[in-house]
């Protein structure tokens, strides 16, 4: 990068900190009530934000922190998830969520605990918490269904892991701050030197990295929605390559007009032996081109708008050293929720659990934290987190079954046959109390807007329509609200922008339908607009689809025909 190009603060911050370390070691002193916004900063990287309640900020800030794990292709043990269940017990607010991104999220974590709660997830679990967050390659996805009759899905997992370990910091700062007892943690960042950083070099990325793995026929992670996404094409029970997408990304700001949210285009087609490398090839080329002055502006989609698709793909070829090979043309078709009873394909079964907006919690008669706790002593399986915030549960010997469903039953968690499809594609984001970028709520409305959406749907005897939901409380899409059927952002505290024309397999963007959306008026906007649906559809063309086909202007005029 030209020493005259102007860089940001943080990119100052970043190149200065003793890779990574800052004097974070320092300020975990409990004497201190929060860390300074540049430690605040490099905590990212380490796994965890600091945040505040902001309900009750009215009277002053109070502190804590969300602490975030990574887990490659959702993949975990039975011991894992009660260990993380026991921590937001011992240090959060006794839930732990489920990331639209398979991670998991303790929050509520006070700043004297961070340190114990880091080091547990560490030492407890087989998890970690480092390149969870920050400018750095976040947690691999990949398609979470555990069919062994298909080595396919094996292979995807391994190189969720693969990657995972690829492109993790290879910082030492991590280890001395949280790993070791205190005094040995202030002689190692006193005797600071630095190790070679090959991908990410002093400034690391100009800004996170998001990537996930799927099949063409199940893009249940939503690969064309992240800043590079893999579709596994395979033949014969192997996977020949894959389709590498480039260019995905979901925030945005509406108040400046150079800023989108974006699906993936094709790049290439990569060999199983070569995909690595051909990653390694578009990271470092953005890296090394990425706007590092203006961080609303420091994603691949923009250096790909600047640059053009052409000369971007050209360039990477000169990292990776060869020409690229063209993609395949297969496209991405269809989308699964892995929700419900399945044949494993070796005698086995899995089971996945919907579980509301993510949160593990107890709460009247749901009784879900209780629950999982009570399974997975009983049946200790190995765990897979899905996109969606569910969770499957592996392995299952087919005579336990009857025991799994009892389980279940007693403790309020319904089966995937109880749930509509509406609930079962519904995702949100944390936003308010915690989030210190959301502008209104979106998790702790969003049960209420799928239960007056389900009675809209029943009113147009649709109620098992699979219609996908997300949600989110600003315009930063954590949940990716642009892309599926209905897309509810964030605008102002109680209103959102409506979305409508993306659909379920995530492949389109949408368009604004309505802005500022009252919360209670999302419903009955929403349900002229099904009965259009039913009524015109072509096929069986999604909710999404349809909206894409009619446009803004004829779904507006049939509205304003009906009033």
């Amino acid at each position: 990068m030209s020493e005259e190009v102007k860089l940001s603060k943080v990119e100052f911050l970043k190149a200065e900190s003793r890779q990574l370390r800052g004097t974070i070691a320092e300020e975990l002193d409990p004497g201190l009530e929060c860390f300074s916004e540049g430690n605040a900063n490099l905590l990212k990287h380490h796994g965890t934000y600091q945040q505040d309640n902001r309900d009750t900020r009215s009277g002053g800030k109070s502190y804590m922190m969300m602490v975030r794990s990574r887990i490659p292709g959702g993949a975990l043990t039975a011991s894992d998830l009660l260990t993380e269940l026991d921590l937001c017990d011992e240090f959060g607010n006794g839930t732990l969520r489920i990331t639209s991104r398979q991670g998991l999220q303790l929050h509520g974590v006070l700043k004297n605990d961070l340190k114990a709660t880091i080091r547990a997830i560490n030492e407890r679990t087989t998890l970690t918490t480092l390149g969870a967050c920050g400018d750095v390659n976040r947690n691999v996805m990949a398609c979470p269904a555990p069919f062994r009759n298909d080595p396919v899905r094996d292979q995807m997992q391994r190189l969720a892991q693969e990657l995972a370990n690829h492109f993790a910091p290879k910082s030492t700062g991590y280890r001395e701050i949280w790993l070791q007892d205190s005094e040995g943690c202030e002689t190692k960042v006193a005797e600071f030197k630095p190790v070679d950083e090959p991908i990410y070099g002093e400034r690391y990325l100009p800004r996170k990295w998001k990537m996930g793995i799927a099949l063409p026929d199940d893009n249940c992670v939503d690969v064309l929605t992240y800043d590079l996404g893999l579709a596994a094409i395979p033949e014969n029970g192997r996977i020949t390559g894959y389709n590498v997408y480039v260019g995905g990304g979901q925030g945005m700001k509406p108040a400046q007009k150079n800023t989108f949210p974006a699906v993936g285009r094709k790049l290439a087609f990569a060999a199983p032996d070569q995909v690595i490398a051909v990653i390694e090839a578009v990271v470092k080329c953005w890296r090394d081109h990425g706007n590092r002055a203006d961080r609303s502006q420091a994603r691949i989609k923009y250096l790909l708008r600047d640059w053009g698709f052409e000369k971007f793909a050209a360039e990477v070829a000169k990292y990776y050293g060869q020409p690229l090979t063209p993609p395949h043309p297969v496209e991405i078709t269809d989308v699964s929720d892995h929700i419900g009873w399945f044949e494993q394909g070796d005698g086995k079964l899995f089971l996945g659990i919907n579980v509301d907006n993510g949160r593990i919690k107890d709460e009247g008669s749901l009784r879900l934290k209780t629950g999982l706790r009570a399974l997975l002593r009983r049946f200790p399986q190995p765990i897979r987190l899905t996109a969606l915030q569910g969770l499957i549960l592996c392995d299952i010997e087919p005579q336990d079954r009857p025991e799994i469903d009892s389980i279940l039953a007693e403790h309020g968690i319904k089966g995937a046959d109880e749930l509509t499809l509406l609930r079962r594609y519904a995702i949100s984001c944390p936003a308010l109390p915690t989030c210190g970028l959301s502008v209104t709520d979106s998790e702790r409305v969003m049960p209420g807007v799928v239960d007056a959406l389900e009675v809209e749907l029943q009113k147009h005897d649709m109620i098992g329509e699979r219609i996908a939901v997300h949600m989110t409380g600003c315009p930063n899409g954590c949940a990716r609200p642009y892309t599926p059927d209905i897309g509810l952002v964030g605008k102002a505290r109680g209103k959102y922008t409506l979305y409508l024309g993306g659909n379920p397999l995530g492949t389109r963007v949408g368009f604004i339908y309505q802005d500022l959306v009252p919360l209670e008026d999302i419903a009955k906007t929403v349900s002229p607009l099904l009965g259009y649906f039913k009524a015109e559809r072509q096929g069986a063309e999604s909710f999404g689809d349809f909206c894409a086909r009619k446009g803004l202007e004829d779904l507006q005029a049939f509205v304003a025909k009906m009033n």
